[in-house]
């Protein structure tokens, strides 16, 4: 009988942590880069030119990397196959507002199977200053509803974003 009470409280726990857990999560950086507005915009609509800037680039540059369609058009795939750090899985865009913002599907394959919203917004604050914004979301779903009570998306991921908008301004301002 104490087995079934301990069976129920841990069934209850496991319950009351998904009910109560972040359902979804956002990670986004942003970065101020000294170079005109569309000079940036038509860089970053490239998603080959990510190779460059990426920290999961840096991480596996030997990973595989095949494409699919037009390089910075609605539909372009893609796609890669890494070391543990950076897995495999794939990247479609998925709209483009000119000279504003470049969205992004992304299908992670390993180590896990996910799927989460990307984008690349320009915008600018200053003249002569250009803002690059940087982040993706998506949902947590069961089991890892629960793992979200114990750890962070943003603190998972939010310092390999910096780590890339930081190539990426070193990138385009020393061009």
């Amino acid at each position: 009988m104490l087995f079934v009470y301990i069976l129920v409280a841990i069934l209850g726990l496991i319950a009351i942590l998904h009910v109560t857990a972040k359902k979804q999560y956002v990670v986004k950086r942003d970065i101020n880069i000294q170079k005109p507005a569309d000079k940036i915009f038509e860089y970053l609509k490239y998603l080959k030119n990510q190779d460059q800037w990426s920290p999961w680039n840096r991480k596996d540059p030997d990973m595989n990397k095949s494409y699919e369609g037009v390089d910075g058009t609605v539909g372009f795939i893609s796609k890669w196959d890494g070391n543990k750090e950076v897995g495999s899985g794939e990247q479609e865009i998925t709209g483009i507002i000119p000279g504003k913002r470049i969205e992004s599907q992304l299908r992670f394959i390993k180590p896990m199977k996910s799927t989460s919203d990307a984008w690349l917004a320009v915008s600018t604050p200053n003249p002569g200053i250009t803002n690059v914004a940087w982040g993706f979301s998506g949902k947590y779903n069961f089991p890892f509803t629960i793992v979200s009570h114990f750890m962070s998306m943003d603190k998972m991921v939010g310092k390999d974003f910096e780590a890339g908008l930081k190539n990426l301004k070193e990138i385009l301002e020393d061009s």
